[in-house]
C-alpha cells in the first residue's frame, strides 16, 4: 500500500483551515500531519514534522507566507510548497516564485482541485492557477515551467556594481510586470532609455533576461 502524502496547513483564518482539512481528508490518500496559524509557527512545524507538502498562505501574520517560504526552503528542502492567496498581483506571484513556491493557487479556486494539486505537487510538477500561469506567461518570454527550472542558487546574490535609484525604480516596475512602453509612461521617459535601464540592470545582475532579473532580485533583496 502507497504511504500517504503528509500535507502541513498554515492559515490565520480558523475556517479556511478546517475546509481545506476537510476537503483534503476526504482524500484517503492525504494526511493532514499539523496546522499552524501564523508564519513563524508554520516554520518551526515544517521542520519538525518534514511534511511532503506545505498548503501556504500568503497574507500570514508575525511572519508573511514569503518569507516563511523562503525559510522552508531552507530547512526543509525536500517540502514542496503550495502558495495560497486571495490575491492575484504580479508581486506576490514573483516573490514567490523566487522563494522556492512549487505551487500558487487562489483561494476562489474550485477547492475540489485541491486533493489533485497536492498530489501534482508532491509529484514533483509545478501547478500554477489558469489565471496565475496567464499573468507570469504576459510577462516572461518563457514557459511557466521553464520559469521554476531556472534555479538561481538562493546565495547567488552578488551585484557586480550597485544599482543607481533609477534603476531600481525600472526593476521594481519589471517585476510588477509592466511592459518597456509601460514602464516609460511611468516614469516619464523614453522607451530607449528604458531599454538602456534594463540593459544596464542585466548587466549589473550578471543574467541575460527580464525572467531572471526579477527572480534575483527579489532573492536578493535588491526591492
Amino acid at each position: 500500500m502507497d504511504e500517504k502524502v503528509t500535507v502541513l496547513l498554515v492559515e490565520d483564518h480558523p475556517h479556511m483551515r478546517k475546509s481545506l482539512r476537510r476537503l483534503l481528508e476526504s482524500d484517503t490518500s492525504i494526511s493532514i500531519v499539523g496546522e499552524a496559524c501564523d508564519g513563524r509557527e508554520g516554520v518551526d512545524m515544517c521542520v519538525k514534522l518534514k511534511p511532503d507538502v506545505v498548503l501556504l498562505d500568503v497574507g500570514l501574520p508575525v511572519m508573511d507566507g514569503i518569507e516563511a517560504c523562503r525559510m522552508m526552503r531552507e530547512k526543509n528542502p525536500a517540502a514542496k510548497i503550495i502558495m495560497l492567496t486571495s490575491h492575484n498581483n504580479e508581486r506576490d506571484i514573483f516573490a514567490s516564485l523566487a522563494a522556492g513556491a512549487n505551487g500558487y493557487c487562489l483561494k476562489d479556486s474550485d477547492f475540489r482541485k485541491f486533493p489533485q494539486i497536492v498530489q501534482t505537487v508532491k509529484g514533483g510538477d509545478l501547478w500554477l492557477d489558469a489565471v496565475i500561469a496567464a499573468k507570469v506567461l504576459k510577462v516572461l518570454p518563457t514557459t511557466a515551467s521553464t520559469l521554476i527550472s531556472q534555479k538561481l542558487p538562493a546565495e547567488q546574490q552578488i551585484v557586480y556594481e550597485p544599482l543607481s535609484k533609477r534603476e531600481v525604480e525600472v526593476l521594481e516596475l519589471l517585476v510588477d510586470g509592466l511592459s518597456n512602453s509601460d514602464i516609460a509612461a511611468r516614469m516619464g521617459i523614453g522607451i530607449e532609455t528604458v531599454k538602456t535601464h534594463i540593459k544596464s540592470i542585466l548587466g549589473k545582475l550578471a543574467v541575460s533576461d527580464r525572467t531572471q532579473a526579477a527572480i534575483k532580485a527579489l532573492r536578493a533583496g535588491i526591492i
